[in-house]
């Protein structure tokens, strides 16, 4: 069964939930990830069980064409896939990035967790450990994320994520060699502290790089986060976005909460938006407040970024964010309404609270410089 809510259209957010019970959430609208989770749950499996449910069910349905295998191919027209999973009680990890030609991401990812000591596999050499593991080799590529990359061939590779590159990258491809540097190049402009992106996101919608994000509160009040994704379109072979990196695509820590992110990988994994938002639950601050201050920093230094956050603290309430999009919906399924539901929440508005804060605290600053400037003239 699916219930759909629509949640405060002037604050795009939620914040529900109350004492400590079982309880999925996860980024975007794919409720029968959310479905096959709660349905461990209630078979008593671990919130850690629960989340490569989920995520292997993401990844078995290629939900949005942007989990598992066939979508989102490389310049070279291949899938790869990144993962990770978190266990919060005893803070292990297992992650995944670049993976080849081995469908169940997360599930490999669990592997690494569950049978070595180390955090993170990439490439072949991740596929190597996979096979190894007992996991099937199968060709990622299909007929969708083949006719994909054909079509971007034949429009020159456009657009695509080079710069200063030769040949120039905005009118064909490649191979492609750097740049030879003019003396104009060398002269940056004055660093003012508020790097501005005209778009980070160059031609690309919302469907281009979503990933599956969620946490889980199994019935012990134990705490786990994952994530699964093939990528960004058309990225650089070798490339790994923010999912496989602990404390940006997710996080989770027992007696504090869980944490989730979705969009533009590359920026978000220099913030660790993930990690932030669960020290900021440890130390007693609400979901909803915890994603705004992890978000804040980014759109600072990336104004027109697309990304979104949720997170759940370890009473089970929860909240989301997100900036750059028009409207942007994550699911829910816990003990009070185990039903999947369908949260949409408005983005516009969901930073508003922060900025407006932000913005108040401006003139406050101007003032003390000119009391200062006084003060040295006197």
């Amino acid at each position: 069964m699916l219930r759909t809510v629509w949640w405060l259209a002037l604050s795009g957010l939620v914040m529900k939930g109350g004492s400590t019970h079982r309880i999925v959430i996860n980024t975007w609208p794919v409720t029968n990830s959310t479905m096959a989770a709660w349905t461990t749950l209630l078979n008593n499996g671990s919130a850690v069980d629960a989340v490569v449910s989920g995520c292997s069910q993401c990844e078995a349905q290629q939900c949005r064409g942007t989990v598992g295998a066939n979508g989102s191919p490389d310049e070279d027209g291949e899938t790869t896939l990144d993962a990770m999973i978190m266990d919060g009680m005893t803070m292990d990890v297992g992650a995944v990035g670049c993976l080849r030609r081995v469908k169940t991401a997360i599930a490999v990812a669990r592997a690494v967790m569950d049978h070595t000591t180390h955090t993170l596999l990439v490439g072949d050499l991740a596929t190597k450990f996979a096979l190894e593991m007992g996991f099937s080799e199968k060709n990622l590529t299909g007929n969708r994320s083949l006719n994909i990359w054909k079509d971007w061939k034949s429009h020159n590779c456009q657009p695509n994520f080079r710069e200063n590159v030769t040949p120039d990258p905005k009118h064909s491809c490649g191979p492609y060699q750097p740049k030879t540097q003019t003396i104009e190049d060398l002269q940056e402009p004055l660093f003012t502290g508020n790097y501005i992106e005209s778009d980070p996101d160059p031609g690309y919608d919302v469907d281009n790089h979503d990933t599956i994000g969620m946490i889980v509160i199994d019935q012990s009040g134990s705490i786990s986060a994952g994530t699964s994704t093939n990528g960004l379109t058309h990225k650089v072979p070798g490339r790994v976005g923010d999912s496989p990196i602990m404390g940006a695509g997710s996080y989770a820590m027992n007696g504090a909460g869980g944490a989730a992110a979705t969009g533009n990988g590359d920026i978000m994994m220099r913030f660790l938006p993930s990690y932030n938002a669960v020290i900021q639950m440890q130390n007693g601050v609400d979901p909803v407040t915890a994603l705004q201050k992890s978000m804040a920093p980014i759109i600072k230094f990336y104004p027109s970024f697309r990304g979104a956050m949720i997170a759940v603290n370890k009473d089970g309430k929860y909240g989301a964010v997100c900036h750059g999009y028009t409207n942007w919906t994550f699911c829910v399924a816990d003990d009070t309404t185990p039903e999947v539901q369908l949260h949409h929440i408005d983005c516009k508005n969901s930073m508003k609270d922060v900025n407006s804060a932000n913005t108040r605290n401006l003139p406050t600053v101007f003032v003390l410089i000119i009391l200062y400037c006084i003060f040295l003239l006197i």
